[in-house]
């Protein structure tokens, strides 16, 4: 049976003649339905009478986010490009497609190329509408066998709802790794209320996640861009701040977090990402097309990370939102293997030995060990919050700084007594 394609490449000289050649000649092909608009092969895609479709970079409206809702969708996406251009070829690819080929290919192995993206499509296993069917389309060519020098981690900072502490643990593991010489990214990701500026005092109102998401979604984010629109805190340290109003979480769609955090591994050795608490689904919304979900950014970055932590708190009613928190987290995404760090650990909570009697019961009730316990120093984080610094600046010599810059250092990979004192730039 012939591959049933959609095209989308109007108002190039090409086109017709394309179209006519794939149709003529025995190539098994068939196109189904010429679009005029992104609007109409989006509705195309719906419709299930297609596998793949063939578009240009030229497409107008064209971003990433079409490209993952066709993916979700089950279409298999070839992208075309004036020869010669790079640069709307390097645009596709960032923005998800794969397989790009000059307009000027011969129409066989246009017509290859598209049975190998439709044979070598994803399947997500998920309804167009569930949050995780975009999750293994990021934006992104696919990975390497081998990573190339210099691509940096990703850690995100996650935990149950309350106040684990999850923005104190993510700024200050990334002011340690930055002042263990680590170029550090820290990135305020928490859709429900983020407050990574307002910790270090950065009064600027202008979210750069936002930014940052929306050139990503558009294909022009790149390293040199994010550097520009992050704030330089230290010569090592980089925030890029987050959403000043939560009612501002549609504007941070998967598909462009999915790239913003490729680019952030291009800019720094170490992204920190503190991530909102929520993995819900919505499932009770019923909705015909790929709508936007406010989760989905969280879940993009924790599948994306090389490291999850789970920040809990060391009190009996934290620790069972963690445990229910981390049953959540193997629902939705099977594949992650979270590291849990216990915070604000203190005499009084926990009867007996604080430490043993925690790890136990997350031995025996959530089946995870713990990676760190970090103390509570109320002093020092109070000292912290009432002058917008860290807690190096505050209280060197906290028992949290040092849990902190441990922990830090592992997740960089680095010697925690090296490094040395850093002073902000701006």
């Amino acid at each position: 049976m012939a591959l049933q394609v959609f095209t989308a490449v109007t108002g190039a000289a090409w086109e017709s003649e394309l179209v006519g050649a794939l149709d003529r000649q025995d190539h098994g092909v068939t196109v189904v339905r010429r679009c005029v608009d992104v609007a109409d092969l989006l509705a195309a895609a719906t419709t299930g009478t297609g596998q793949a479709a063939l578009l240009s970079a030229e497409l107008r409206r064209l971003d990433g986010a079409a490209v993952a809702r066709l993916t979700a969708a089950g279409i298999a996406v070839v992208g075309l490009v004036e020869p010669g251009d790079s640069g709307a070829t390097d645009r596709l690819r960032q923005l998800g497609v794969a397989r790009v080929l000059p307009a000027d290919a011969p129409p066989e192995e246009i017509a290859e190329a598209l049975r190998a993206a439709v044979s070598g499509a994803p399947s997500s296993g998920h309804d167009v509408g569930d949050p995780r069917a975009a999750l293994p389309v990021l934006g992104l060519p696919p990975e390497p066998a081998t990573r190339p020098a210099g691509r940096g981690r990703v850690v995100a900072v996650w935990g149950p709802t309350g106040a684990p502490g999850r923005t104190t643990v993510a700024v200050g593991l990334a002011d340690e790794a930055a002042r263990l010489d680590v170029p550090t990214l820290l990135v305020d990701g928490d859709v429900y209320g983020g407050v990574v500026a307002q910790l270090l005092g950065l009064l600027d109102e202008s979210p750069g996640i936002v930014a940052a998401a929306r050139q990503a979604t558009a294909g022009t984010l790149d390293a040199a861009g994010l550097a520009r629109l992050a704030w330089a805190v230290t010569p090592q340290l980089r925030v890029l701040t987050g959403l000043t109003r939560a009612d501002r979480w549609p504007e941070l769609r998967p598909q462009g977090i999915g790239v913003l955090l490729e680019e952030a591994r291009r800019l720094s050795a170490l992204t920190v990402v503190d991530c909102g608490f929520s993995l819900e689904e919505d499932e009770e919304l019923a909705f015909d097309t790929a709508a936007p979900r406010r989760n989905g950014a969280t879940l993009t970055v924790l599948a994306a990370a090389d490291e999850v932590i789970c920040v809990s708190g060391a009190d009996p009613v934290a620790l069972q939102r963690t445990v229910r928190a981390l049953a959540e987290l193997r629902d939705v995404l099977p594949d992650v293997s979270p590291q849990v760090v216990v915070n604000q650990l203190r005499r009084g909570p926990v009867p007996g030995d604080a430490r043993q009697e925690i790890a136990s019961a997350l031995r025996r009730f959530a089946g995870q060990e713990v990676r760190a316990f970090l103390p509570a120093d109320r002093r020092a984080t109070d000292a912290a919050l009432a002058g917008g610094r860290t807690l190096a600046e505050v209280a060197a010599g906290s028992p949290l700084r040092t849990g902190l810059r441990t922990l830090a250092a592992e997740l960089a990979g680095v010697p925690a007594t090296t490094g040395r004192r850093s002073r902000r730039s701006g």
